[in-house]
């Protein structure tokens, strides 16, 4: 039996006695997220559990709260947990393009970096000092000395032997040779040699070579002893340097005493300088030579100890507890980090000192959160992620390396360890998508906390509401609302959430509410919001949005989209759906008509021969088909020709909350009996004829009320919906009104038959004992005309085989 609803179940009230309060200013703020207490769960466990793949993903519409829950929650448990370390990169001696990544407690990062450059301007005054001292050169000279006089002894001998002998040693760019003289001191000649006898050459010619095998072995023996001299000036320049770079490298050591990888990173900077004394010996204002262009400028002196800097790209010092990156932008670089470039002469160069991190290196020993779209829609980002968090590291590379055709010198950082909780921040269809065709993915996100967009509307949650009017109020400077005003809050978040026994969560709308609300407080001199202001909030912003709904209200005023709403159709219904603009949705009546006629097609859409049915509404279509030959087909077969249709309609139809608007218009259609226009029908049906609730409920009995109320209310005007969608009734005060007065009618059906009286004026009729339905019922009449057709068609079948035959024997 259809049910007549009253205003007590299109509208549940929120009694302002139930806060005890004044104002909201006498509320404490309200700290937490309301109505989340199974994302609340999720995300405690995913922050508590540190095993590997426990990252969390918080998936959600818009609206409920997700980044701002993370963000308090992640910075109070990050405040509590330790500062993780600094990190720096410095010089790698052994393969320079691979610098070496060093890790420092909490602010010595910076210190160390310190320490390093007052090594290095140390020993530029230093070491030229030692250089310049008297000891140093007092060293330096004796050793110089005594090779210098043992180079003497030797060249004496040799040369005083050959005198003895008449020659003598004579210097050229090819070396030393031993030459013979004449009497007079003078060089032989070559002319004057080949004049001489062949006895006297000879006898000049083997004391010449034994001579110059002589002077050979003095040149072969100075050079081994200049040798040794070049080594003990070495030795004694990295004596000297020492007594001055090994206390100031001590020092450094003596503050990180137990961090190995340092300690032998300054063990390799003492040889290096060791190595590299000339570059300490010149003084600090010599300038680095001429350009090679007059236009182009020398690179800076300075550059000689770039090698010996540290360039500290985390610097954890300011921290109090872990750290917490949200990273908007995250593009492969803002989470891996760079390495920079710069140009000299023309050509792009780089080194260590031009790393610089990134997201991932920030929030490493803490949590990173990143907005799963902004993540997938970043080229490289989601992979690169995804590879850090399995392998424990990250890496910093140029990742364009591998796409040129040409490869470029690059560097080689070492990786840092990885230790950090990734969040990511993203609606359903997002996490579904990824999980579903991304089989890492469910290995490295196995925590999902799931933002609801609901929750009941008990006590308690309304206590919670007014906290956040509260909360919200004075976090913004706004006015304090009074409990009227708070009660149409919870009025509006039912309205949201589409249940008479729950409210919506997504508290972003809600804010929107508060401050609209305010405006038009402060705009009427108001101290307090109150509930009226609250509903002049609530109609203007739909005045803001309904510019298309009241188009298409005009066009139906004036007949231009034809909907009936008075007298009796055979065939046409009235039909409801809703429009969804985004911003804004609304209720939208729509003339199904149907048409009948004998044949065999059965149901015809019209708008699937079209394609302009989606296929949930091809789907209900069918299930009318079926419900037809459970109702009038168990004995005999069903012989129709049907089609349905949406007149005026100029796009795309999908749902099936038309389907018992079609199955009323096609059975008035069979049974020629009229339907009323005056009542409009939404509500979808199973194969056994039981009415199931729709979406959209309260947007499409308030649609064809404004048209009804437009072309003026009789009284016969109504609109028929599931019963089950009773709950979801939170209906604009105008209807309610209307419903009060008795203007208008919602009538609630669970079963197709309880609809017919209403509709039709007649009853559906119960099947009896021998398979027909009582005289006078709508089910009678549809079963008489099926007969009807089924036996016009097999009339015409029997004429045209009659037809046939006398054909056959004529032509015989």
């Amino acid at each position: 039996m259809a049910r007549i609803l009253g205003e007590d179940d299109l509208y549940k009230c929120c009694d302002p006695s139930v806060f005890n309060f004044k104002t909201t200013e006498e509320l404490p703020p309200f700290e937490g997220t309301i109505g989340q207490e199974r994302a609340l769960s999720a995300i405690d466990f995913g922050l508590n559990l540190h095993s590997k793949g426990f990252n969390i993903f918080v998936l959600g519409e818009s609206g409920t709260g997700k980044t701002s829950t993370i963000r308090t929650l992640i910075s109070r448990k990050a405040e509590k947990e330790e500062v993780p370390p600094d990190w720096c990169y410095v010089y790698n001696f052994k393969d320079p393009d691979s610098p070496i990544a060093i890790s420092l407690d909490p602010g010595k990062g910076v210190q160390f970096k310190k320490d390093m450059q007052e090594l290095i301007e140390s020993l530029k005054k230093e070491i030229p000092r030692v250089f310049e001292s008297k000891e140093y050169e007092k060293q330096r000279n004796r050793i110089l000395e005594e090779f210098q006089k043992r180079q003497k002894e030797l060249f004496n001998a040799v040369e005083e032997e050959a005198e003895s002998k008449g020659f003598t040693i004579k210097r050229t760019v090819g070396g030393f040779f031993i030459v013979p003289v004449k009497k007079t001191g003078e060089a032989l000649s070559e002319d004057e040699f080949q004049a001489l006898d062949e006895n006297t050459k000879k006898k000049i010619e083997e004391i010449g070579k034994q001579l110059q095998e002589k002077l050979d072995d003095v040149v072969r023996t100075l050079k081994a002893g200049e040798k040794l001299v070049n080594e003990l000036l070495k030795k004694l320049e990295r004596e000297a340097a020492l007594s001055v770079l090994g206390s100031l490298i001590d020092e450094i050591k003596a503050k990180y005493p137990e961090n190995k990888k340092l300690i032998d990173y300054l063990d390799d900077v003492k040889e290096d300088i060791l190595d590299n004394l000339d570059e300490f010996k010149a003084s600090s204002d010599e300038g680095g030579g001429a350009p090679p262009f007059p236009f182009m400028k020398a690179p800076r002196q300075e550059q000689k100890s770039t090698k010996y800097e540290v360039n500290v790209i985390v610097n954890n010092a300011g921290l109090k507890g872990a750290p917490c990156v949200f990273e908007s932008n995250p593009t492969y670089y803002n989470l891996f980090g760079r390495i920079e470039h710069k140009f000299q002469y023309g050509v792009a160069v780089t080194d260590f000192s031009m790393i610089k991190a990134g997201a991932l290196h920030k929030a490493n020993g803490g949590y990173l959160v990143i907005n799963a779209l902004d993540l997938l829609r970043n080229l490289f980002s989601y992979d690169a992620l995804k590879r850090a968090i399995r392998n424990r590291e990250v890496k910093i590379e140029d990742i364009w390396e591998q796409y040129r055709l040409v490869t470029t010198s690059m560097l080689k950082p070492e990786p840092i360890p990885l230790d950090v909780k990734v969040i990511l921040i993203g609606n359903p269809y997002i996490y579904y998508l990824l999980y579903n065709l991304d089989e890492e993915y469910k290995e490295l996100f196995k925590v999902k906390a799931d933002f609801d967009t609901t929750m009941e509307r008990t006590d308690e949650n309304l206590i919670k509401y007014a906290s956040f009017v509260a909360t919200k109020s004075k976090e913004e400077g706004l006015l304090p609302f009074d409990p009227s005003g708070v009660a149409k809050i919870v009025e509006y978040g039912s309205r949201l959430a589409e249940h008479q026994g729950k409210l919506s969560s997504k508290f972003s709308e809600i804010s929107d509410l508060i401050r609209e609300s305010h405006y038009w407080a402060t705009k009427d001199g108001a101290d307090l919001v109150s509930g009226r202001h609250v509903e002049k909030a609530l109609n203007e912003k739909f005045f803001r949005h309904n510019k298309i709904e009241e188009k298409i209200r005009e066009l139906m005023l004036e007949d231009t989209l034809i909907v009936e709403t008075e007298g009796k159709k055979v065939g046409q219904i009235n039909g409801l759906a809703v429009m969804d603009m985004g911003d804004y949705s609304f209720g939208k009546p729509s003339r199904i008509t149907a048409i009948v006629y004998s044949g065999k097609a059965g149901v015809v859409n019209i708008e699937r021969e079209t394609k302009l049915s989606g296929k949930i509404h091809e789907k209900a279509i069918l299930i009318l088909s079926n419900f037809l030959g459970r109702m009038y087909a168990q004995k005999k077969p069903i012989t129709l020709s049907a089609s349905i249709t949406f007149e005026q309609l100029y796009g795309m139809i999908e749902g099936d909350s038309a389907t018992c608007a079609e199955l009323y218009a096609l059975l008035s259609a069979i049974a020629s009996v009229p339907i009323k226009q005056s009542i409009a029908i939404t509500g979808s049906m199973d194969q056994d004829g039981n009415v199931q609730p729709i979406g959209g409920v309260n947007e499409k009995i308030e649609g064809f009320f404004k048209l009804c109320k437009m072309r003026g209310l009789n009284g016969e005007h109504g609109v028929i919906i599931p019963e089950r969608n009773i709950k979801n009734l939170m209906l604009s005060t105008e209807v309610i009104d209307a419903v009060k007065e008795g203007k208008f009618k919602i009538y609630a059906i669970s079963r197709i038959e309880e609809g017919i009286p209403i509709l039709m004026g007649i009853e559906a009729g119960e099947l009896q004992s021998d398979g027909t339905y009582p005289e006078g019922t709508l089910n009678y009449l549809v079963q008489k005309r099926l007969t009807e057709m089924r036996e016009a068609m097999k009339e015409k079948k029997e004429d045209k085989k009659k037809g046939n035959d006398e054909e056959e024997n004529n032509n015989s």
